[in-house]
C-alpha cells in the first residue's frame, strides 16, 4: 500500500502512498527505520479505515470517492436505455473487470490506472477478440465517468491490447468439406442445404419461418438483422424441392427458433459443432458455419455474377426507402442461385 524512502536534503523517512487516485507523501519526523516502519503502518491502517486527518484532509467528497460499484450501477442504468443487448453485454463484462479489481483490492473509480487495465488483459482468459470487445465496453464506461467528473482521465484508451491474429476459420469449403459435412448432417441437412444454398448468416437461416417461402415467386422475404431491414432473395429448385409446403408461421427450424436473438446464437452452437466434429473425424480443417456464406459467394463470383449483384444477395446492401428491398436485377439473380453446384458425391 505504501512505501518509505529518503530524501536527499532531509534526514527523516518519508511514507507515500497511492490512494483513491492521488500519490501522497509526508515525513515520518523519523531517522529511524524501526521507528518509521511503526509510523507506516500506523498511517496504513488509517487510509483503510478512510481517515485523512493525519494529512490535513477531512474526507474525499462524493465525485472523489465515487466507488466503481455505483459507477457499474449507473453505466448500467444507461446501457439498459439504449437497448438490451447492450445491457447484458455491459452487465456481463463489468462483473467480470469487478472481480479482478476486487482481486488487485481497487474500490474506487480513482484507483483504476493504466498499470491496473493493463493488469487486466494479462488476467483475462479469454481470446484476444473477446479482450477487445471487454475493452469496448471498459472505455465508455470510463469516458461516462470523465464526462460526470469522477476522473480527468480515461486510461482505457491508452491500454495495449494484444493484435488479433486473423485465421481461416471463415474458409471456403470445397467438395471434400462438403461430402464430410453432409455425409453426416443428420437431423441438421436441411439447415446445412439453406446455409449453402442462400448464403445467409447461420442465426437469419434459423429464424425462418415458413411463411417467409413464396413458392410462386420462388423468393424468401425475411427480416435481416444485420442491416436491420427486410430483404428478398431468391430461393433455389432444390431447396424448395427440400421444403415441405406448409404455408403457417411455423418455424422451418423449430430446434434453432427463438424471438430472443442472443438465445437464438446459443442454440446455433450445436449445428456448428456438429458440422466441425464431421470436419475433424474426415481429417480436414476447421471451419464454421459462416463458411457456408463465404462459399456461396464464391461460387456467384465463379459462376461470373457481378460483385454488386453478390452483395445484395448477401444483405451486404440496403435501400434507405423501401421497407421490402428487393434485388433489382432478382431473375438474373434467381438464374446464377439455381446454378450454384450441387453437393457432389451424396
Amino acid at each position: 500500500m505504501s512505501c518509505l524512502y529518503k530524501r536527499n536534503n532531509s534526514p527523516y523517512y518519508w511514507w507515500s502512498a497511492y490512494y483513491l487516485g492521488k500519490r501522497f507523501k509526508k515525513s515520518t519526523k523519523m531517522s529511524l527505520h524501526r521507528l518509521a516502519k511503526k509510523v507506516q503502518a500506523i498511517w496504513d491502517l488509517k487510509l483503510l479505515e478512510n481517515d485523512l486527518a493525519f494529512l490535513g484532509i477531512e474526507k474525499y467528497s462524493n465525485a472523489e470517492c465515487m466507488k466503481i460499484t455505483d459507477l457499474v450501477t449507473d453505466f448500467l442504468k444507461l446501457r439498459e436505455r439504449k437497448s438490451e443487448n447492450a445491457y447484458i453485454t455491459a452487465k456481463g463484462v463489468t462483473k467480470r473487470f469487478q472481480k479482478y479489481l476486487i482481486n488487485k483490492n481497487v474500490v474506487s473509480v480513482q484507483e483504476i490506472t493504466l498499470n491496473i487495465l493493463n493488469g487486466y488483459v494479462d488476467w483475462l482468459k479469454v481470446s484476444t477478440k473477446t479482450i477487445k470487445n471487454h475493452f469496448i465496453v471498459i472505455r465508455i464506461m470510463l469516458q461516462y465517468a470523465v464526462k460526470s467528473g469522477y476522473i480527468e482521465k480515461n486510461y482505457a484508451k491508452d491500454v495495449t491490447l494484444p493484435t488479433i491474429k486473423h485465421n481461416d476459420l471463415h474458409r471456403n469449403l470445397n467438395d471434400d468439406d462438403l461430402k464430410a459435412i453432409f455425409n453426416n448432417a443428420d437431423k441438421w441437412d436441411l439447415y446445412y442445404h439453406f446455409l449453402y444454398y442462400t448464403g445467409l448468416r447461420a442465426g437469419d437461416v434459423a429464424l425462418l419461418k415458413f411463411s417467409d417461402i413464396n413458392r410462386n415467386k420462388k423468393a424468401i422475404t425475411t427480416f435481416i438483422r444485420k442491416s436491420d431491414r427486410t430483404h428478398e432473395f431468391p430461393i433455389s429448385d432444390i431447396l424448395l424441392n427440400l421444403l415441405p409446403e406448409i404455408l403457417d408461421d411455423t418455424p422451418i427450424f423449430p430446434n434453432l427458433y427463438h424471438e430472443d436473438a442472443r438465445k437464438v446464437n446459443d442454440k446455433i452452437t450445436n449445428p456448428r459443432k456438429h458440422m466441425q466434429k464431421s470436419l475433424k473425424d474426415a481429417g480436414l480443417k476447421k471451419a464454421t458455419l459462416h463458411s457456408f456464406r463465404t462459399t456461396f459467394n464464391n461460387r456467384l463470383r465463379d459462376l461470373g455474377l457481378q460483385i454488386e449483384d453478390r452483395q445484395i444477395l448477401l444483405a451486404q446492401s440496403a435501400s434507405e426507402t423501401t421497407k421490402i428491398y428487393t434485388h433489382p436485377n432478382f431473375e438474373l439473380a434467381k438464374q446464377y442461385v439455381n446454378k450454384i453446384p450441387e453437393i457432389m458425391g451424396l
